[in-house]
């Protein structure tokens, strides 16, 4: 049996990898974000780990043997998932894995951007001591936080922001109201005007057709001035040039990002030189607990479809109406 890594998995998932195939596995890890690179390795890899990468049709196309591609993560725009399905291959995610993580650290560029600390730190070490009467820090409680899309880390953002005495606005078209209501929420039909109520905007959502650019000029334009926009979820949710727009012009208060459209971003990009962001290095899933699960949740995907069993967790459970699945 043999694992292709575009990056390695932590140590913990190695050894999982190992004990359950009884050492009986080759794993090479690439340390290359594009398989096609090394199509000499793919053209024999029963199973394809994506990390830090994308995996095109090209490349699933050329690994005649691939039998499985995992993602340590719940998002999946990285990988051509329709081509995937179309060959009968399963994409492997792991739901849940890294929930909590994300839902921490949404609610920690909160507590950061409504007590200014980013630009008080940078401020007092240049010998601001004035800095202190900017007057931006507020308090958290009693504000309305808006989270788009309840899936599970909507989900555990919103029960952290209720621990902070916070109100929750919910919105999620795959959800009904009586669904929403019962976390505590309000519900909203259309995200639109949730925006324009919200204190503070949290996006959790995949970034598909749909989603994409569903945060603009537009709707930024209808926000409180104090509002803060965050995004955990993926570059090109939030419209990078509108945001920035939208912080330099003073439409919104504040922002937080973990994530680009372009990753690792370049230093002259808008989103690293804009007043009022806070960005992060695509880490909110890469706590030490987080990374263990991504791991071995994803190790044990990969290895149940290897075995012919119909793994629960993946991109397009339609790929399981392919012949090759036939009978099993």
């Amino acid at each position: 049996m043999k694992f292709v890594m575009t990056q390695s998995i932590c140590p913990e998932g190695i050894e999982k990898l190992k004990a359950d195939t009884n050492g009986q596995v080759e794993i090479i890890a690439e340390d290359n974000p594009d398989p096609n690179n090394y199509l000499d390795d793919m053209k024999d890899a029963d199973a394809l780990i994506v990390r830090i990468a994308k995996c095109d049709a090209h490349a699933i196309e050329n690994s005649p043997n691939l039998k499985v591609i995992g993602r340590t993560g719940v998002g999946y725009d990285s990988v051509d998932v329709k081509k995937a399905t179309e060959l009968g291959i399963p994409v492997v995610i792991t739901p849940g894995a890294n929930n909590r993580s994300v839902a921490e650290h949404a609610v920690a560029m909160m507590f950061a951007l409504s007590k200014n600390l980013y630009e008080g730190q940078v401020e007092t070490r240049k010998g601001n001591w004035e800095i202190r009467g900017a007057h931006k820090a507020f308090e958290l409680e009693g504000k309305t936080v808006g989270v788009i899309g309840l899936g599970a880390i909507g989900r555990e953002t919103a029960k952290i922001c209720q621990g902070v005495g916070m109100k929750i606005a919910g919105y999620d078209p795959f959800m009904s109201q009586e669904k929403i209501e019962a976390l505590g929420a309000e519900y909203y039909a259309d995200y639109k005007e949730l925006i324009k109520n919200a204190d503070i905007v949290t996006v959790h959502v995949p970034l598909t057709d749909q989603t994409r650019n569903m945060i603009g000029e537009a709707e930024l334009a209808t926000m409180k001035k104090t509002a803060l926009v965050i995004n955990c979820s993926r570059g090109g949710i939030v419209n990078e040039e509108a945001l920035c727009e939208a912080l330099r012009a003073g439409t919104i208060a504040g922002a937080g990002t973990d994530v680009f459209c372009n990753e690792p971003p370049k230093p002259d990009d808008p989103l690293l030189n804009t007043p009022n962001l806070i960005v992060s290095p695509h880490s909110a899933a890469q706590t030490r607990e987080a990374v263990i699960k991504m791991a071995t949740m994803c190790v044990d995907g990969c290895l149940a479809v290897i075995r012919g069993e119909k793994w629960p967790f993946v991109a397009d459970k339609k790929v399981y109406d392919h012949p090759r699945w036939a009978g099993k």
